[in-house]
């Protein structure tokens, strides 16, 4: 695998997902799987429209030192690794109009072709207390693609989690979501207020 091709997808990626007001300034991540025991994530102090080989970290699947300086995802994104072996890259990111429809919503139910069918109905997940959530997340998210044969799980009030075998299929997944979830919520706005957008 060329580490510097790599380095470039996943920059391009992490700034098009910036642009889109996915990622925050230091919030989101994003990884890829180089070897069955390692992959590449960003630094917690990622900076996510300008992502260089410096923002990027090598991790093996054992704990060393360096693991000290990344995203505090990664323990996800390895149990994902671990369990999915379709996963080669990893998101998480919270994209506004999908977060915020899972604040009052149990499904996500397109009524857009391309959401109705690229992705169909999604089931919110709910992580019930925050309090612990970075604790609990480290299994749950992990089981729950394992269980629920998903690619896509999103999380009430946190954000999607997504993976893919494809990086540029994960990015339009997550785009016609966030589409969907806007139009849903336009739908609802306009049936509220009585006014045609």
């Amino acid at each position: 695998m060329n580490k510097k091709h790599l380095n470039q997808q996943l920059s391009s990626f992490a700034l098009s997902m910036f642009r889109k007001d996915f990622y925050g300034i230091y919030h989101g991540a994003f990884s890829a799987k180089i070897e069955s025991n390692r992959f590449l994530i960003n630094t917690k102090e990622a900076i996510f429209d300008a992502i260089d080989e410096e923002d990027m970290l090598e991790l093996y699947f054992a704990k060393d030192y360096r693991w000290n300086d990344a995203s505090a995802d990664a323990g996800i994104h390895k149990g994902i690794y671990k369990i999915i072996t379709d996963a080669k890259f990893i998101t998480f990111c919270m994209p506004p109009f999908t977060t915020a429809y899972s604040l009052d919503h149990n499904i996500i139910d397109p009524k857009d072709f391309f959401g109705h069918q690229e992705l169909g109905q999604i089931t919110i997940y709910d992580p019930k207390n925050f309090d612990d959530w970075y604790d609990r997340a480290v299994s749950e998210i992990p089981q729950y693609f394992h269980s629920h044969k998903t690619n896509i799980m999103v999380i009430r009030g946190y954000g999607v989690y997504s993976y893919n075998r494809n990086l540029h299929e994960m990015a339009k997944q997550l785009a016609i979501l966030e589409k969907s979830c806007r139009l849903l919520m336009l739908e609802k706005n306009s049936e509220v207020t009585g006014f045609d957008y």
